[in-house]
């Protein structure tokens, strides 16, 4: 999912458009000597035994001959890619036959003249991108070569993205939705179909006084779809998230969610809402066909630990909830077997400055960060403990927004995924991540480089 929209401190909606400046940082925290962060449990006094600040440099397990726990290396310049888990290390593995390693390689970047890469898509095997200029790139896979193009008159950005049965929503910074229906006729073609919302309902409701906040007030921050329902949510940086019905493109309700700006939305396959904000908390919300005009009720609020919470992903059977917050944390809560409700299980250490995306797939977690680093997370089936097993280096400004999909099922690997980032540094890159037993020799000696790197 998308991250928040800017990394300062919330304040008042008085300008029309965000600001995606980020202060660029002039010096590498990457860890020359990583070997693996991990994930710690809730203490039962978390306010004393976990601190609010952002580690700056990785919390990493090291064997107990060789250093402290608390060890910090020298920062080194970035690498394009390289194996994690040494052996002489407790891996996630260790109780398996064989001992597994991980490497990857980033096999495509791209460098566009659209500025600031702020979202992407995954669907049908083709990827779509949004940028600081008001053009939507659709890529093709496994080659990954640019295919289509969505252009508008709107000279605003493109803030969020979401693909669903052949339709492309995007939201834009001037605070509208515009819709792409999608077609296969022998080649791909995208047609717009629609912008939300729409400007004569708009008008009329203003009119007749029954709903003058049709429109949000403020940028929209993030999409989410919910089929099932044919629903369209929409959050904003105006406090408020609005429910679009999809066959008419009406807004049907709007939720007064948050008291700070909401960064990102995530809805389940049961239609719970999921809301992050820079309030430092996830507001979770269930639907009630029989209550109304206001068929959202808040069930439970989630806290953040004091930090503004900037982007959330969900699992795709949703039993996990990840929260990535400004401070570097990436909060995770385990939704119970019988009960069904969500309880804090943990905080993801490792970056060293805001986390402004995650995407979920199978037992794979994906943060992007602004330290210009995106880390690749294994998630534990029996007590959801979490392993980094990979730190995806080489773009040259933050990381706002991530995908990952599974690998092409004609390569050979015990187990992987492809990942797709896009940075403020206007650079589109593609990575592959194989996790291989160790007795696997040899496959590997080919990943220390890039494929190739395109400028257009």
């Amino acid at each position: 999912m998308d991250s928040a929209i800017d990394l300062e401190p919330p304040n008042s909606l008085s300008s029309s458009a965000p600001s995606f400046a980020i202060r660029p940082n002039n010096n590498n925290y990457h860890n020359s000597s990583f070997l693996r962060s991990i994930s710690t449990k809730e203490p039962s006094n978390f306010s004393k035994e976990l601190s609010y600040s952002p580690p700056r440099l990785s919390t990493s397990v090291l064997p107990s001959n060789t250093c402290p726990p608390h060890y910090n290396s020298q920062p080194s310049s970035p690498r394009l890619s390289f194996t994690l888990n040494n052996p002489s290390t407790k891996s996630v593995d260790d109780d398996h036959p064989e001992f597994h390693q991980t490497t990857y390689r980033c096999i495509s970047s791209v460098l566009k003249k659209d500025g600031q890469i702020l979202s992407v898509a995954v669907s049908n095997g083709l990827v779509y991108t949004g940028s600081q200029a008001n053009v939507i790139r659709v890529w093709k896979l496994p080659e990954f070569t640019e295919c289509d193009h969505l252009k508008t008159r709107a000279s605003s950005m493109v803030i969020s993205l979401q693909v669903s049965n052949d339709m492309i929503y995007a939201a834009y910074a001037d605070s509208k939705i515009r819709v792409w229906r999608r077609t296969w006729e022998g080649v791909i073609k995208h047609v717009r179909v629609a912008i939300i919302p729409k400007v004569g309902s708009y008008v009329r409701s203003y009119i007749s006084g029954r709903d003058k906040m049709m429109k949000h007030m403020g940028p929209i921050s993030s999409l989410a779809i919910n089929i099932s329902d044919d629903i369209l949510y929409s959050a904003s940086l105006d406090k408020t998230v609005k429910v679009w019905r999809i066959s008419d493109l009406k807004c049907i309700e709007t939720i007064q969610a948050h008291n700070d700006p909401i960064n990102a939305i995530v809805v389940g396959d049961d239609g719970v809402l999921y809301t992050a904000s820079d309030d430092a908390t996830v507001r979770v919300w269930r639907r009630n066909f029989c209550s109304g005009d206001r068929p959202h009720s808040l069930t439970v609020t989630l806290p953040a630990k004091c930090s503004p919470v900037k982007t959330l992903a969900l699992t795709t059977d949703g039993g996990v909830l990840y929260g990535g917050c400004s401070d570097g944390y990436i909060h995770y809560w385990l939704k119970g077997w019988f009960s069904g409700q969500l309880q804090y299980g943990g905080a993801l250490l490792g970056h060293t400055h805001a986390v402004m995306c995650l995407a979920s797939m199978a037992n794979y977690l994906v943060s992007g960060s602004a330290d210009s680093t995106c880390r690749v997370w294994l998630r534990e089936q029996q007590d959801c403990q979490h392993v980094c097993v990979a730190i995806l280096q080489g773009h040259r400004g933050p990381i706002r927004c991530v995908a990952v999909f599974p690998r092409p099922v004609n390569e050979e690997s015990e187990d992987g995924c492809t990942i797709c980032t896009g940075s403020l540094d206007g650079v589109l890159k593609m990575w592959r991540v194989r996790r291989t037993s160790i007795s696997d020799k040899g496959k590997s000696s080919s990943q220390n480089a890039c494929e190739y790197f395109e400028i257009a």
